[in-house]
C-alpha cells in the first residue's frame, strides 16, 4: 500500500495547478487521472476548447514555471474588450493602455495549459502522477484516507483533493450536498474566420435569447465562439448547414467583424450551474468544476477554479510548515471560507447578469442600455470592473 500526504483526484488543469504548487513545500503528492494528455501538434487546427486566462490565473501560472512554455506553444494575448447590445445603444468598451495594462488577458486552448501543467508535474520530485487510475472506493479514516482503485492497488493519504470535474466521484461519495439549476442554455462552440482582422479584441454581443463571444486566437481572422442558446436553438443551429450557420451568425454578431465564416466543427454542451454546500470535509477539500461551475458568459470558469488551487496550496503549504494535521476540517474551514465567498459573488453576479440580459422586454432593454452606458462614462467605474475581470481583486496573499 503506497502512502502520500496528499491525492489529487484528477489531473486536469486546476488539479495539476495544486500539485505543482505543492513542490517543495515536503509534502509528498499523488494526482489520480484517467488519461494521459497528448500534446497539440503546432501544426493542428485550433482545438474547440478555449479559456480566458486573467492576469491573476497568469500569476500563478508564473509562480508554478509553465507560463513561458504555455506563451511559447499558442497563445492569444488580447489588448481590448467590447460589449454591446444588439439593436440599441448599450455598449462598454475596455482597451488595456488607457487603463494602464500590458494586455488584458490570454485566449489559450485548455489542451495547451494542461499539458504544460502535466509535464510540469512529471519533472516534480514529490508529485507521483499514477495513470490511467479509476477510483473504486475512497474511505474516510480518523487520520487518513484509504484510497482503492480498479485494479486493487491501494493507497492512503492525510487529505483526498476532489479535482475530478462537475460531476465529481469524490464529491459524491463524501455525501457533500450540491445545489444545482439549469441555465436553460447551451453552449455551443466553433472556430471562425473572419473577414477583417480581429485586432487582439474580445468581443461579446447580448441578442434577445442568445450570448455571443468572439474570442481572438493568435491567427488574426480566427476566432473560437461560444454562442450560448436556449437548448433547442443550439441543436438547430449546430445541425444547419454551413450556410445557414454563418448567416445567423452575421446577424447575431452584427457583421463587426465582416462576413464570418464557419472553419471547424460545431459542439454543443449544456450549461448548469453548480455549488458544493461544502468545499471542504474532514479529510476532503474540493477545487474547481467538482466545488462550482457557472455560466461562461464573462470567461470565468477556469480562472475560479485556479484561484481555489492558489488559496489551497497556500493553506496546505502553510499547515505543513506550523506541524498541523492537513486533513482536518478545523484547519481546511478558512480555505473553505474564502472560497465560498469568491464563488457565491461570482455566481450571484452571473445570474443577475444573464436575467438582465435575457429577452427583448423593452423596460429590461432600457435598463441594461443605460446601465451599460453609464460603466462606459461614468469615472471610476472601468477601471473597478477590469480588476475585477482580471482576477486582482481575488488573489491569495502569496500572489499579490
Amino acid at each position: 500500500m503506497q502512502s502520500v500526504d496528499v491525492a489529487i483526484v484528477g489531473g486536469g488543469m486546476v488539479g495539476l495547478a495544486v500539485a505543482c504548487g505543492l513542490q517543495g513545500s515536503g509534502l509528498r503528492v499523488a494526482v489520480l487521472e484517467q488519461s494521459v494528455p497528448e500534446p497539440l501538434a503546432a501544426e493542428a487546427a485550433p482545438a474547440l476548447r478555449v479559456s480566458a486566462i486573467n492576469a491573476a490565473s497568469e500569476k500563478l501560472l508564473t509562480h508554478l514555471g509553465v507560463w513561458s512554455s504555455i506563451l511559447a506553444n499558442r497563445a492569444s494575448c488580447y489588448h481590448g474588450m467590447e460589449v454591446w447590445d444588439k439593436d440599441s445603444f448599450g455598449r462598454i468598451a475596455f482597451e488595456d493602455s488607457s487603463l494602464g495594462y500590458s494586455h488584458l488577458g490570454h485566449i489559450i486552448e485548455n489542451d495547451v495549459i494542461h499539458y504544460a501543467l502535466w509535464q510540469k508535474a512529471q519533472q516534480c520530485r514529490d508529485v507521483t502522477l499514477m495513470a490511467p487510475a479509476a477510483l473504486q472506493q475512497v474511505a474516510w479514516g480518523e487520520n487518513e484516507a484509504f484510497i482503492t482503485l480498479k485494479d486493487g492497488s491501494m493507497l492512503t493519504a492525510r487529505v483526498v483533493v476532489g479535482a475530478d470535474g462537475a460531476n465529481s466521484w469524490v464529491r459524491q461519495h463524501a455525501d457533500i450536498p450540491l445545489a444545482s439549476w439549469d441555465y436553460r442554455h447551451h453552449a455551443l462552440v466553433a472556430t471562425i474566420r473572419t473577414e477583417e482582422p480581429h485586432q487582439a479584441v474580445a468581443r461579446q454581443a447580448f441578442h434577445g435569447e442568445g450570448i455571443l463571444a468572439f474570442l481572438p486566437l493568435s491567427d488574426p481572422h480566427l476566432c473560437s465562439i461560444v454562442w450560448s442558446l436556449p437548448p433547442l436553438e443550439a441543436e438547430r443551429m449546430q445541425a444547419a448547414s454551413d450556410e445557414a450557420f454563418n448567416q445567423a451568425l452575421n446577424i447575431a454578431f452584427d457583421n463587426r467583424l465582416g462576413l464570418c465564416s464557419l472553419e471547424s466543427e460545431r459542439r454543443v454542451f449544456p450549461l448548469t450551474g453548480r455549488y458544493a454546500r461544502q468545499f471542504a470535509a474532514h479529510r476532503l477539500a474540493l477545487v474547481g468544476d467538482a466545488a462550482h461551475t457557472i455560466h461562461p458568459l464573462a470567461g470565468q470558469g477556469v480562472n475560479l477554479g485556479f484561484m481555489d488551487a492558489a488559496e489551497l496550496i497556500e493553506t496546505l503549504r502553510r499547515l505543513h510548515s506550523e506541524g498541523k494535521d492537513i486533513g482536518q476540517h478545523l484547519y481546511l474551514r478558512r480555505y473553505e471560507r474564502s472560497r465560498k465567498h469568491s464563488a457565491v459573488l461570482m455566481l450571484a453576479g452571473m445570474q443577475g447578469f444573464r436575467e438582465l440580459f435575457a429577452g427583448e422586454n423593452p423596460a429590461k432593454k432600457l435598463l441594461r442600455d443605460i446601465g451599460l452606458k453609464l460603466a462606459d462614462t461614468l469615472p471610476g467605474v472601468k477601471p473597478q470592473l477590469i480588476r475585477q475581470a482580471m482576477g486582482l481583486n481575488d488573489l491569495p496573499s502569496w500572489l499579490r
